[in-house]
């Protein structure tokens, strides 16, 4: 048991402090959304709500359930970002298993290339002609192929695969086990923490861009939602979407005169938000370690 001094025992009262106002400023914009979302809109009108509603109600989250754009958006982001991590995972971890290999003909060339895309790229223009040559505007792959390999990731695999005992191929490969066999047989079983670590930083990424699609995607039936949510917090034209409602939400919204552009806006914040916060828990455990991965030297 080891005695701090007095000036150890303030510094620490200090830091607690620090950390606790610091954790405090960035959760209350979060929290404070999720209560405007629970809370009347001609209520929150009037200012003053927030550590708790002071009107609670569902029907913000009504609307936001009834729009059938919203959901079809919400339904993009949840397939793209599914597909998108299992996909740029599975092609970056094999490309770089094959970067491990010495016998791999021109290996520290393609390594100097790929380095390169980290600190150069081409530019938005010769990147829409070049999405626009191979036939993805408008469409759902442009979300995919794209970012089919992170560099970052490849390298993150690599130095895991390099830490991986020589032995386990060697004896696989005396067994009659090919490359194919070792990779998914022996390999990936073996990365569990590095793929959950890096399929979060995937997955984030993919449910969070809202940008790409704004550039490429004309049709609003393949908008992900959190494009949506960028358009109705920019341009402020919650308003019109709740005018634009189909018949079944108008005759909802009718029923419902304290709704507001905030609280809509709010209730559809959380919907884009909420689903991604949850994945955290479940990676939790691999989290540490694999973040650790990428610090380790060769």
């Amino acid at each position: 048991m080891v005695r701090l001094a007095f000036g150890d025992k303030v510094m620490m009262v200090i830091i607690y402090i620090f950390l606790a106002l610091l954790a405090f400023v960035t959760f209350y914009p979060f929290w404070n959304g999720l209560v405007i979302s629970f809370n009347s809109g001609s209520d929150t009108a009037m200012g003053g709500v927030t550590f708790w509603p002071r009107d609670f109600t569902l029907e913000n989250y009504g609307i936001v359930f009834q729009d059938t754009r919203l959901l079809n958006g919400f339904k993009i982001s949840v397939l793209r970002t599914v597909i998108g991590t299992i996909s740029s995972i599975l092609v970056t971890s094999i490309f770089a298993y094959g970067m491990t290999k010495s016998e791999l003909i021109g290996r520290k060339y393609y390594m100097i290339m790929c380095i390169i895309t980290m600190y150069f790229g081409g530019g938005l223009i010769p990147t829409f002609m070049l999405v626009r040559g191979l036939g993805l505007m408008d469409s759902f792959w442009v979300f995919i192929i794209p970012g089919l390999v992170s560099v970052w990731n490849m390298i993150i695999f690599r130095t895991f695969f390099n830490g991986l005992p020589n032995g386990l191929e060697e004896s696989a490969k005396i067994d009659g086990c090919g490359n194919w066999g070792i990779f998914f047989k022996i390999i990936l079983p073996l990365s569990g923490p590095v793929i959950a670590t890096l399929s979060l930083f995937t997955a984030v990424s993919h449910w969070n861009e809202w940008f790409l699609p704004s550039i490429y995607i004309n049709n609003e039936n393949l908008l992900p939602i959190q494009t949506m949510l960028r358009q109705i917090l920019s341009s402020n034209i919650m308003s019109e979407q709740m005018s634009n409602l189909d018949s079944a939400s108008q005759a909802v919204l009718s029923r419902m005169q304290s709704v507001t552009s905030k609280s809509l806006s709010m209730a559809t914040m959380m919907v884009a938000t909420l689903p991604i916060i949850m994945v955290y828990p479940f990676v939790q455990k691999h989290f540490v370690k694999g973040v650790l991965v990428g610090s380790l030297k060769e």
